[in-house]
């Protein structure tokens, strides 16, 4: 692969994680210039406050496809087209140096003929300083998950081994992994070893890829050193590895070299264990020795703070109103990424039009790519009056009509909350779909479970079910 190539991979991936005024306003003219020793220099237009508009406002989101892309935490260096003269010697060098030195061929799991390189194993926890308890934003459908990962960070190899945390994607399950390991790594001396079930796939075929070459009980060794010989293991992604038969039987051996030594287990997966349909059977009964943990989408207030959270840790120059708040809350999804994405576009909205103050209208225009496939879009009350009522086991025009039985008013009040969280429908609308009942009914049944949950463990257990039956 050449740097030509990297780089526009780089840009279809920043693409895929920005509006397209954005890209073409601020990612579209950068261009490649070197990468040597870990630094990535990126040729920049003229223009100041363009690059300011970077730095503030899109630093993470290009250190995460950088580092991706060249698998390694890179420093990001910027120039402007005029400067290009004043780098050095050296610098201007590293414009043609190769990317990768030496080529590792692609490793067919079923296939015996591989030729390729070793991987070099070094150890490296390699966590986002960003990502930790403190920067997590807690709330009912995330607190369970939050409390016991503050746990197993607490007490590595001492409670819950392995840890296994299922989530959709953007839910906070990788935030709350490197929060971990910051943890662990800054009250302790211990080894953290953060990667993920791709990259440990990788590193177990190089062993396969230079079978023959009268050295593979040395790439064996330096593969088991790499991951027996530390205290915690933290392997995200996990589901890479469900249809990797021979990587599953390393990694079979591996987790029990660990747990036999009493040494930390964590992974993260975007489905339940249960879920997978090609994981060998002793590794579904391993992953459950411990505790299975999930994360659900977030509710509408939690929602609020994550926009709000995003602001102010960033110190954005954006002050939303609460109509505003509500509105992106309501209608940009469930997924914490669109959520953060949608303060970004503000922002840059702001920055370009040079605009004072963001009000609901302008808010609508320049969210139209955020609100036209929101999540929230494959919930409705319809639907959650259904999956309630069956739970249950109501009729839906039970569920729906007057009767006042507690069995049923009890149903009947989970549904409408359930709605109101998971929907961005209107209390008024709600309030049409269970019979024509008015808002503030709709309120007084969201208030009275929102104040049982916490007290009710049964209710909240009820709650979580519901949840995930919703967004399946």
């Amino acid at each position: 692969m050449n740097t030509e190539h990297i780089w526009q991979d780089f840009l279809n991936k920043v693409k895929g994680k920005v509006s397209i005024m954005t890209f073409n306003y601020l990612f579209k003219d950068l261009k490649f210039h070197s990468f040597d020793d870990g630094k990535v220099i990126i040729v920049v237009p003229d223009n100041e406050r363009l690059l300011q508009n970077i730095k503030e406002n899109y630093t993470e989101i290009i250190e995460e496809v950088i580092n991706d892309l060249f698998n390694d935490t890179c420093e990001i260096e910027y120039v402007y087209k005029k400067d290009l003269d004043k780098l050095s010697d050296n610098k201007t060098k590293a414009k043609n140096k190769p990317i990768i030195k030496e080529k590792v061929e692609r490793f067919d799991e079923e296939d015996d003929s591989l030729e390729g390189d070793i991987t070099n194993y070094q150890y490296n926890s390699n966590f986002n300083p960003l990502f930790t308890f403190d920067t997590f934003v807690v709330g009912e459908s995330n607190k369970r998950a939050y409390g016991t990962a503050q746990l197993v960070a607490q007490n590595p190899g001492k409670i819950y081994n392995p840890y296994f945390l299922y989530a959709k994607s953007g839910l906070g399950k990788t935030h709350l992994m490197h929060a971990i390991g910051n943890y662990i790594v800054t009250h302790s001396d211990k080894r953290v070893l953060y990667v993920s079930a791709e990259q440990f796939k990788n590193d177990f075929t190089s062993i396969a890829v230079n079978s023959g070459k009268g050295s593979n009980l040395e790439y064996l060794e330096a593969f088991r050193d790499k991951y027996r010989n530390v205290d915690v293991l933290i392997i995200d992604d996990i589901q890479f590895l469900d249809n990797a038969i021979k990587t599953q039987q390393e990694f079979n051996n591996t987790f029990n070299a660990l747990h036999d030594n009493h040494k930390q287990i964590i992974m993260a997966s975007d489905k339940s264990i249960n879920d997978y349909k090609m994981l060998e059977e002793r590794l579904k009964t391993r992953f459950k020795w411990g505790l299975t943990e999930s994360i659900m989408s977030p509710e509408f207030e939690l929602k609020k703070n994550i926009i709000k959270n995003k602001i102010m840790i960033n110190d954005f120059d954006l002050n939303l109103s609460e109509d505003v708040i509500n509105f992106i809350a309501n209608n940009c999804g469930n997924d914490i990424r669109n959520l953060e994405g949608s303060v970004i576009r503000l922002l840059s909205y702001k920055a370009c039009l040079n605009i004072d103050e963001i009000t609901l209208d302008i808010a609508k225009e320049a969210l139209t790519e955020f609100t036209t496939e929101t999540v929230y879009r494959v919930n409705s009350v319809s639907k959650i009056i259904d999956i309630v009522a069956k739970y249950f086991n109501l009729e839906v025009p039970v569920l729906k009509g007057k009767m006042r039985k507690k069995n049923i008013a009890d149903a009947r009040a989970i549904a409408m909350y359930l709605s109101r969280i998971m929907t961005d429908e209107s209390l008024e609308r709600i309030g049409l779909e269970f019979g024509g009942r008015d808002h503030t009914t709709v309120i007084h049944s969201f208030e009275k479970i929102n104040k049982e949950i916490n007290n009710n463990p049964k209710l909240a257990e009820e709650i979580k079910l519901l949840k995930e039956k919703i967004c399946e």
